[in-house]
């Protein structure tokens, strides 16, 4: 798959999410309700809000830095996007159930944090003949 192919099926996808999103507030009643509508619309939020944020911060990679190649760059901005989706997802979820805290947010964005850093320090680094990372 292109990089191109990539944008437009996630840009696609992303634009269903958000009208399914929108679907699910117009037409699914929070007070008659059972767990699945909040299942539904907690998911087609965070598929929402994870097709927004990958496609938006590749092309902010694209046009404001030159670290990563392309294909790093999806990478890298897809599973950022995806962690914080999650993070938004998961804070509304408790504040909806009155748990919000700054404990459960700090404990939240570290554990995230934490799961970045350790994606970074496990990613191989290729070695020379000299046995000089690059």
């Amino acid at each position: 798959m292109t990089i191109k192919q990539y944008l437009i099926l996630m840009s696609s996808c992303t634009v269903l999410c958000w009208c399914g999103l929108l679907m699910v507030i117009f037409f699914i009643n929070p007070e008659a309700t059972s767990s699945l509508g909040f299942a539904l619309f907690y998911l087609s939020l965070f598929f929402a809000v994870a097709g927004s944020l990958a496609v938006g911060s590749y092309v902010c990679r694209l046009l404001f830095t030159r670290f990563y190649s392309k294909k790093e760059s999806v990478q890298v901005s897809f599973r950022q996007a995806v962690f914080l989706a999650l993070v938004f997802t998961l804070g509304l979820f408790l504040q909806s159930h009155h748990l919000m805290t700054w404990l459960n947010t700090i404990l939240l964005v570290l554990l995230v944090t934490l799961i970045e850093f350790l994606i970074l320090a496990l990613k191989k680094n290729p070695i020379d003949n000299n046995g000089i990372t690059s």
